[in-house]
């Protein structure tokens, strides 16, 4: 088992292949970049690519570009050279839709352990069911009907070729509780938190699997990530504890809003950094801007360089609340 306490900083930025660059992703990046260089640690790039109906060509050569413009060094993933994707370091291959057969692997050990099992429920029972919860006012979660199938009804159905995802098998007893970097404590009730589909039909791993297995081999010290994973992080650090595997620590930033405080979006005016960059905004205002949304230095110097904000840049004066992104 690693323990990450021990271990080198190593923080990633993981973006998904889907489009331009958001601008809540340029400040998750940078985040994670000046916590990396401040502790002298490892600033590296996963794409998170295993949802190929998403996927948009050029996305990464893209993204890629904007993080060179904003001066961003990355230290292990994909990178461009001669305009072209290569990939540096020892942890690779840095792209998830190349990392099948490791998923699978750890996929199968948690089934052989109990940590996980199949489903073969199909879309209209679980839309069904969905319906019912919330005409209940129930919580809308699996049931865990196939939790309850035998190993022969399992194996009978696999042997029949039928449609099946794998789902975590979650505790339904106690609590999850955790230290986050910027909400301190945080409790979660156990029954409450949904068996989740770790596998899709297709065989392509969910987000919840892929991440985990990835931030252990890749030796992530520190995950820095949106605050709309809070709620999910008590099902990634059961997976950590089923795989006998230390966690990282977490710390959840939190989002960017629109002036009327709903969640950052298109509807309300441009998201893309590269719209910014493209209408003469330049680099490094564009970083000092979205350094400030989030992260208070608790002094009246408000205007501050990329080598400045390494030094300065500090989790514990990142805020809990929305910040607004008011041009």
């Amino acid at each position: 088992m690693i323990d990450k306490s021990k271990l080198k900083v190593r923080v990633r930025f993981a973006p998904s292949p889907t489009g331009f660059l958001h601008v809540g992703g340029l400040r998750t990046a940078l985040y994670n970049y000046l916590f990396a260089k401040q502790n002298k640690g490892v600033f590296f790039l996963r794409v998170e690519d295993t949802d190929q109906s998403r996927y948009v060509p050029g996305a990464v050569e893209a993204l890629l570009k904007t993080i060179e413009t904003v001066g961003f060094e990355i230290d292990e993933g994909p990178v461009l050279k001669n305009g072209k994707i290569t990939e540096k370091g020892k942890y690779g291959p840095y792209f998830q839709s190349q990392r099948l057969d490791i998923y699978k692997k750890y996929a199968d050990e948690l089934v052989a352990k109990g940590h996980a099992y199949y489903c073969f429920c199909l879309a209209d029972r679980l839309d069904q069911l969905r319906k019912t919860q919330e005409t209940n006012k129930q919580p809308t979660m699996y049931d865990g009907l196939c939790h309850n199938l035998t190993p022969a009804e399992i194996k009978k159905k696999l042997a029949a070729g039928e449609k099946h995802v794998i789902r975590m098998n979650m505790p339904k007893e106690g609590q999850t509780i955790f230290q986050d970097l910027i909400h301190g404590e945080v409790k979660f009730e156990n029954k409450l938190i949904d068996d989740q589909v770790l596998v899709k039909s297709d065989g392509f791993p969910t987000y919840h699997l892929a991440h985990a297995v990835d931030d252990h081999l890749m030796e992530t010290s520190h995950v820095i990530r949106g605050d709309e994973w809070l709620s999910s992080t008590p099902k990634h650090l059961q997976l950590f504890k089923a795989f006998d595997w230390s966690a990282p620590a977490y710390a959840h930033i939190p989002l960017l809003l629109n002036p009327d405080r709903s969640k950052l979006s298109k509807r309300q005016g441009d998201v893309a950094v590269e719209d910014y960059l493209k209408k003469g905004y330049l680099a490094e205002a564009l970083i000092n801007f979205i350094a400030l949304l989030g992260w208070n230095p608790g002094t009246e110097k408000e205007i501050f360089s990329l080598d400045e904000l390494i030094k300065g840049f500090s989790l514990a004066k990142v805020q809990k609340a929305g910040a607004v992104f008011n041009l």
